[in-house]
């Protein structure tokens, strides 16, 4: 796997980032600890070494099973995890949202899961409507300065909330914004707009998720598998209800078979080619395979600008179809 500088950071990051969403089943859908750390345990041997997480994947049970996993080599990986929600379905309002008290209890609870002494890059999960940016920033910063984290990030907050935190972070001396991570593939290109450039501006580190549109850039709900869109209610998912999703999955279909590959490592592959580590969030080791094998899938510029054609919504500038080969 190969491996990029992230950001305005130090960091040497591998070029697909393992998500952990589906690592236990307090949500009713997903792996058991076993094949959890199995499918962490493959990662990290393909080259791997960035895995995200959240306090509320699965009701802190994801961050359980990594707390397992990663005992005595804690120091082989980029760990990120997240807070905004809770680790328990009917977590107190006081230790919900973006305030500092819930950032600092969320921290403290996610150290304790994760068996470790900070956590590498801490994102807020996303904008409660209600906790001003300013006490966000000062909130991260406190945290940076006690060592309980080294890096901070946003996570599904728009261009202008990041922007104007960034900008917050640098007056203000604080810990730098040095992530965002948002919502991005093949049928979902919005951010492209927006997102991608105001990071490209301010050097901020990209990270996106769901390169496969909750699977559908496979193919398999045409076979009749439920997967996604079952699964965890339904949420994080993007149906086929458009003639241009029919059209971007048939080029999708048509470039597997070209290249002797599968849908998802197109898919993915073509996410990696926006300077952005893509997150993947395998079930199974199957899966994992799979989608590993996209750090090895080169596109070509034309079946890049095929599948750019496809899928680009009527706001998103098209770009030239040299840009950039995965």
């Amino acid at each position: 796997m190969d491996y990029t500088t992230f950001g305005r950071t130090g960091l040497q990051l591998s070029q697909l980032a393992l998500g952990t969403g589906n690592f236990g089943t307090g949500w009713g859908y997903g792996a058991d600890p076993e094949t959890a750390i199995a499918i962490v345990n493959a990662y990290a041997a393909a080259g791997g070494n960035f895995i995200d997480t959240a306090d509320v994947y699965q009701f802190g049970q994801s961050e359980e099973i990594l707390g397992k996993a990663l005992e005595g080599r804690r120091e082989d990986f980029v760990l990120a995890t997240k807070f905004t929600n809770g680790a328990a379905p009917d977590a107190n309002r006081l230790v919900t949202g973006n305030s500092r008290k819930a950032m600092v209890a969320s921290v403290e609870a996610s150290l304790r899961r994760l068996k470790t002494d900070r956590i590498d890059l801490y994102w807020v999960h996303h904008p409660d409507g209600l906790t001003p940016i300013e006490e966000i920033v000062r909130g991260l910063d406190d945290l940076a300065r006690a060592g309980k984290i080294l890096y901070a990030g946003l996570s599904n907050f728009p261009a202008w909330r990041l922007s104007r935190a960034a900008t917050l972070a640098e007056l203000t001396r604080a810990v730098p914004i040095a992530a965002a991570q948002f919502e991005h593939s093949l049928v979902h290109r919005e951010p492209e707009t927006d997102l991608f450039p105001a990071c490209e501006a301010l050097g901020i580190g990209v990270v996106t998720w769901s390169p496969l549109g909750g699977g559908v850039l496979t193919g398999k709900y045409r076979k009749g598998e439920t997967g996604r869109a079952e699964g965890f209610g339904g949420n994080v998912f993007q149906a086929e209800n458009s003639p241009q999703r029919t059209a971007t999955i048939d080029a999708v279909l048509q470039i597997a078979e070209e290249t002797g590959s599968s849908p998802d490592r197109v898919a993915i592959a073509w996410a990696g080619t926006h300077g952005a580590v893509p997150i993947i969030g395998p079930r199974s080791l199957v899966q994992l395979e799979s989608n590993l094998g996209a750090a090895a899938l080169s596109l070509s510029s034309d079946q890049i600008a095929r599948l750019d054609a496809a899928s680009a919504p009527t706001d998103v500038p098209r770009r030239s179809a040299t840009r950039v080969v995965a």
